[in-house]
């Protein structure tokens, strides 16, 4: 359970839904804006993006996604991800690599799933057991306490805060690195505890069906397909395991962002204000 958020009021009307785009090559991409703000009106729309990976972008989605006028592309996977699958930029974009795990020996199991997928016995001894969600489960610690996540997300945050927008942010599943920078930036511009997650695990809707082909092959070489669900998926446990951590060491989110990342007051200032849009204000009930 979430502990003191900072900033927070206890009830805000979060009936909004999340902007998602029909993009088939582009999985798991929405807008996060949309929801009320506890701070008075409401997260902005058109501001921050999130999606797995460019790389596979067909011509014809990467026109929709330049419909979309992104100017900064915010790439959270490891050099040696960017290097195996670089990305396809929409028109106008500039990427802004910044590798989360960089200080972790060993990467990104996402980037080597391939080698895992391939082998049944494999998948099980590493997998098997809760050991997918453990593993899950130290990452999001790790998204809080590595040197190289603690950089990459000041850059993320105060890029988005002064630099070009529309901002697009990825990983490879767009699920993990991805789903905390989007849930911390919800929590700190005044989503409630409810849309953060709603908004989290939404990704399960959005991004396993996409692995429909891949488990049937596994399941076809003797696997069982339950071994990779605790890790293409996501779960509640495991965001709150990262925001568990955050809290823990700062005490509130909003000093996660100033004392954890070392935002200064025109940062944190700047970065809310161009997440919310008084202007159109709802009642806090």
């Amino acid at each position: 359970m979430l502990r003191n958020l900072g900033g927070m009021t206890d009830a805000v009307d979060a009936t909004d839904v999340t902007p998602t785009f029909a993009v088939p090559s582009l999985v798991n991409l929405r807008d996060i804006g949309g929801r009320a703000s506890s701070f008075g009106g409401v997260i902005r729309t058109g501001v921050v993006f999130r999606s797995t990976a460019l790389a596979d972008l067909t011509d014809t989605d990467i026109d929709v996604l330049t419909s979309l006028q992104i100017s900064a592309v915010y790439d959270l996977r490891t050099a040696a991800e960017r290097e195996r699958r670089p990305d396809r930029l929409p028109d106008g974009a500039k990427l802004i690599g910044l590798d989360v795990l960089a200080d972790r020996p060993t990467g990104s199991v996402a980037g080597s799933l391939a080698d895992v997928v391939a082998d049944p016995v494999a998948a099980a001894t590493h997998l098997g057991d809760g050991r997918a969600e453990q593993h899950l489960l130290g990452t999001y610690r790790e998204l809080i306490t590595l040197p190289s996540a603690v950089t990459s997300y000041r850059q993320l945050y105060t890029g988005i805060a002064h630099g070009d927008v529309p901002a697009l942010i990825h990983c490879t599943a767009g699920k993990d690195r991805t789903g905390w920078a989007a849930a911390a930036l919800l929590m700190f511009a005044g989503a409630t505890e409810q849309d953060v997650f709603d908004d989290y695990l939404l990704t399960n809707e959005m991004l396993l069906p996409k692995f429909e082909e891949m488990f049937a092959r596994f399941e076809a070489a003797g696997g069982d397909r339950a071994l990779f669900l605790p890790l293409l998926g996501v779960q509640r446990a495991y965001l709150e395991s990262a925001f568990d951590e955050a809290l823990r060491r700062y005490g509130t989110i909003d000093e996660y962002f100033a004392a954890g990342l070392g935002l200064d007051d025109d940062s944190l200032q700047a970065l809310r204000t161009r997440m919310i849009d008084t202007e159109n204000a709802r009642p806090v009930e």
